[in-house]
């Protein structure tokens, strides 16, 4: 049963763990992007959602060209840690804050759209910072933007397969992802641990989007 729940156990601490990530920087960046203009805005917007269109050998790939050993961050990885971030559990999570990041940053974007700028202007009038508006004004104003890019987000780093099997490798109890568990069982022909597998990611999947559905 251990060697069941291990690719259960490791997905879920990879996805919680990239969703934190994702969506401390998804919120900060979407909040600056819709709010400020500057020169190059396109492009930089238009860079931040590439991940969702490119496939993810490429993601992965990119990741090893950068973190390997010959790699810019690899070579800062290795100087600051003394070790490289490739086949380890940190390499999946890199992973799935690439893919599952233009999900949250898209959907806060386009709930800060829908924000009545006038609200935020009466609460600064009557005194409060900026963070104040942020804190008390928007946040709320787009919480349900915020808990679908949360559920969207989990679900995408739960399901990353591509870019994590590249980068982050298939080693059992260590980076051996539900996804990877899924494609080691079907190749060896172990088709009722496949299907258990397969049932677990679709059973956690379905709830989180039933959830999304009924919380809209």
């Amino acid at each position: 049963m251990e060697a069941f729940f291990q690719p259960i156990k490791l997905s879920v601490t990879v996805s919680l763990i990239a969703l934190i990530i994702v969506s401390t920087i998804g919120i900060t960046v979407a909040f600056l992007m819709a709010r400020k203009q500057f020169k190059g805005k396109v492009w930089i917007e238009t860079l931040l959602l590439l991940p969702i269109v490119l496939p993810p050998t490429v993601i992965g790939f990119i990741l090893i060209m950068l973190f390997g050993q010959n790699g810019v961050l690899g070579k800062m990885t290795n100087l600051l840690l003394n070790q490289t971030l490739m086949f380890t559990i940190w390499a999946a999570v890199i992973a799935a804050v690439i893919v599952a990041f233009p999900l949250m940053y898209q959907s806060v974007k386009t709930g800060l759209s829908f924000v009545d700028r006038h609200i935020e202007d009466a609460a600064r009038v009557d005194g409060a910072n900026e963070w104040k508006v942020f804190r008390f004004i928007t946040l709320p104003l787009i919480q349900k933007s915020i808990l679908s890019g949360i559920i969207l987000s989990f679900a995408r780093a739960l399901g990353e397969f591509g870019a994590t099997l590249m980068f982050a490798g298939n080693i059992p109890g260590r980076t051996q992802t539900i996804p990877m568990a899924i494609y080691v069982a079907f190749e060896s022909n172990k088709m009722t641990l496949a299907w258990a597998w397969v049932l677990s990611i679709i059973v956690v999947s379905f709830i989180m989007l039933l959830f999304l559905r009924k919380s809209a």
